[in-house]
């Protein structure tokens, strides 16, 4: 499945200013989610490689992680597809296209879909660090025309359903009684 989309923000378009970069990584799961461990794992070696040269430049840089525990959270954050990496509250992907996750699936009881990452024409269910590191540089150093756009978000259908199903599966009785 392949969305385009509007930037969206949490709140790090509106925090960025001056010399800041605030990246922030969200996702449904860091425990059990391949996808997720993966990226959090190559988002973290990212970081540490181009934390040092922001400094060096002059920029103050704030990394956020923030699980997508429930709905109520995901919907704050405006939160679009797992994972999600924003850069001054602009995701680094221009579109989402996802593909069936065992893992995440496994966590709800239903079938879920993740993100998966297009880069050079190939799609990776974990960035490629090359394709991070670009996306980041990009985000903070190369003007974005769309800016922010807040507005007329939706949960999508595809988390809702995962929401609902990791809430049932906590019920002992099954989805029966919720």
């Amino acid at each position: 499945m392949r969305r385009i989309m509007e930037n969206c923000c949490s709140f790090g378009c509106k925090e960025a200013s001056g010399k800041k970069v605030i990246v922030e990584y969200l996702y449904l799961d860091i425990d059990t989610c391949d996808r997720c461990i993966g990226t959090d794992i190559v988002l973290d070696e990212v970081m540490m490689i181009l934390t040092p040269a922001f400094h060096l430049a002059g920029y103050e840089v704030v990394y956020n992680k923030t699980k997508m525990e429930t709905a109520e959270i995901a919907i704050k954050h405006h939160f679009i597809s797992s994972p999600t990496i924003r850069v001054n509250g602009n995701d680094v992907c221009q579109s989402v296209s996802e593909s069936s996750c065992g893992c995440c699936s496994d966590i709800s009881g239903t079938d879920v879909d993740c993100r998966v990452f297009e880069y050079n024409g190939e799609n990776y269910e974990v960035p490629p660090k090359e394709m991070l590191a670009d996306a980041i540089l990009k985000a903070v150093f190369v003007q974005n025309e769309t800016g922010c756009s807040c507005r007329n978000y939706e949960l999508p259908d595809n988390l809702k359903q995962f929401f609902k199903g990791k809430e049932n599966k906590k019920c002992s009785c099954g989805s029966s009684c919720c």
